[in-house]
C-alpha cells in the first residue's frame, strides 16, 4: 500500500523521468560504448593539466553527463526515502551513469601505475609535461572571457597571487594527515570535472593529495588492499560525491551568473598555482622510498643543459597536445550542434 509521500512523489515527478534511461530502454552496445567514454575521462583525470570534461566534449557525453549528476536532486531523494529505487535510478539516468563511472574508474585505475612510475623514475619530464598540460589549458579556460576588462585582468592577478600564496605554504607541503583533509581534496578535485579545461588531478596536487589518492588507486588495482587503501578511497570517494551534489551546482550559478569574473579567477589559479609543478627541483631525501614521504626543493638551472632542453621540449610538446586536444573538442562541438540543427 502507498504512503501519501509516495504518490505525491509519483504524481508529481513520473513525467519528468527520461524514456530511455531505465533497465530496459537502453541496448547493451550504448553500455559498452558510454563505458568506453568513461575510459577515456578516466585516463584523463588521472592526468594533472587534461580535464576530464574536455575529453567529455570531445566524445558527445559531456551535455548528458552534466544532466545526469544535476538531477541526483530532491526528487531523487525523495524517491529514495520512499523506497521507489527504480524511479530514482530512472530519474538520474542511473544506467548511462552507471556504465560512465564504471569506464571512469577503470581508465584511472589502469593510467594510475604508469603516472606513479613516472614521478618516481622521471619526475623532472613529468613535472614539464604537466607545466605545460596547465599552460595551455589556462589559456583554452581565458578564452571563454568575452572581454579581458582592467577589473577581471585584476581578478586574474590577484587569483594568481593567492594561488602562489598557498602553493608556497609550509602547511602544504605538509598537509594534515587526516581524513577530513582528504574528504575537502575529494570535493574540490571532483567539482573541476564540470568545467572543461580544469583538471581535477591538479587540484589534488596543489593540495598535496595527488600522489596518496594515487597510490591508493594502483594499490587497489594490483589487489594490494588493506584496510589504509579501502580507508583512503572510500573517504576520497564520499568527498567526490559531496563535492559533485554541493560545490558543483554553486560554481555553475557562479558562472552563470558571473560568468567572465569567475572564469578569470580559475584561470588566475591554475597560473598562479603552476609553482607546485616546477619541473626542476632537488630531491632532499634521496634515502626514502616512499613517493609520498619524499621531500623536494625548488632550484633553477644554472646552464642550459641537456635536461634543461628536454624538460623544455617536454613543457611545449604537452602544451601542443592539450591545444589539439580542445581543438578536436571544438570541431566535435560544431558538428553536434550543426546536427542537432
Amino acid at each position: 500500500m502507498n504512503t501519501d509521500a509516495e504518490s505525491g512523489v509519483r504524481s508529481e515527478d513520473a513525467g519528468s523521468i527520461p524514456a530511455s534511461d531505465g533497465s530496459s530502454g537502453q541496448a547493451w552496445p550504448d553500455d559498452l560504448k558510454h563505458a568506453a567514454c568513461g575510459f577515456l575521462m578516466g585516463t584523463a583525470d588521472v592526468v594533472p593539466g587534461v580535464s576530464g570534461g574536455t575529453v567529455a566534449l570531445i566524445v558527445g557525453i559531456y551535455e548528458r553527463l552534466i544532466a545526469a549528476v544535476s538531477r541526483v536532486d530532491a526528487t531523487f531523494v525523495r524517491f529514495l526515502k520512499s523506497r521507489q529505487w527504480a524511479a530514482a535510478f530512472r530519474h538520474a539516468d542511473g544506467r548511462f551513469l552507471a556504465a560512465v563511472g564504471a569506464g571512469i574508474v577503470t581508465g584511472a585505475g589502469g593510467l594510475a601505475s604508469v603516472i606513479k612510475w613516472l614521478l618516481s623514475e622521471h619526475r623532472s619530464l613529468t613535472f614539464a609535461a604537466f607545466s605545460g598540460m596547465i599552460l595551455a589549458s589556462s589559456l583554452i579556460v581565458s578564452r571563454r572571457v568575452a572581454s579581458w576588462t582592467a577589473g577581471r585582468i585584476g581578478l586574474l592577478l590577484l587569483a594568481a597571487a593567492t594561488a602562489w600564496w598557498i602553493a608556497t605554504l609550509p602547511a602544504l607541503r605538509n598537509p594534515p594527515d587526516s581524513q577530513a583533509y582528504l574528504f575537502f581534496c575529494g570535493m574540490l578535485g571532483i567539482s573541476a570535472m564540470i568545467l572543461p579545461g580544469i583538471s581535477g588531478a591538479f587540484i589534488l596536487l596543489l593540495l598535496n593529495r595527488y600522489e596518496t589518492v594515487l597510490t591508493a588507486i594502483r594499490s587497489f588495482v594490483h589487489l594490494d588492499i588493506t584496510a589504509d587503501v579501502i580507508i583512503t578511497l572510500a573517504v576520497f570517494a564520499a568527498g567526490c560525491l559531496s563535492g559533485l551534489l554541493m560545490f558543483s551546482r554553486f560554481l555553475e550559478r557562479l558562472l552563470e551568473r558571473r560568468h567572465d569574473a569567475t572564469v578569470a579567477v580559475l584561470c588566475g589559479f591554475m597560473l598562479g598555482s603552476l609553482y607546485r609543478l616546477w619541473p626542476f627541483q632537488q630531491d632532499l631525501t634521496p634515502e626514502i622510498t616512499d613517493l609520498q614521504e619524499k621531500q623536494f626543493q625548488h632550484v633553477l638551472p644554472d646552464a642550459l643543459t641537456g635536461d634543461v632542453w628536454a624538460g623544455m621540449l617536454t613543457t611545449a610538446a604537452a602544451a601542443v597536445a592539450v591545444l589539439l586536444l580542445d581543438r578536436a573538442a571544438q570541431i566535435r562541438s560544431v558538428g553536434s550542434n550543426g546536427s542537432s540543427r
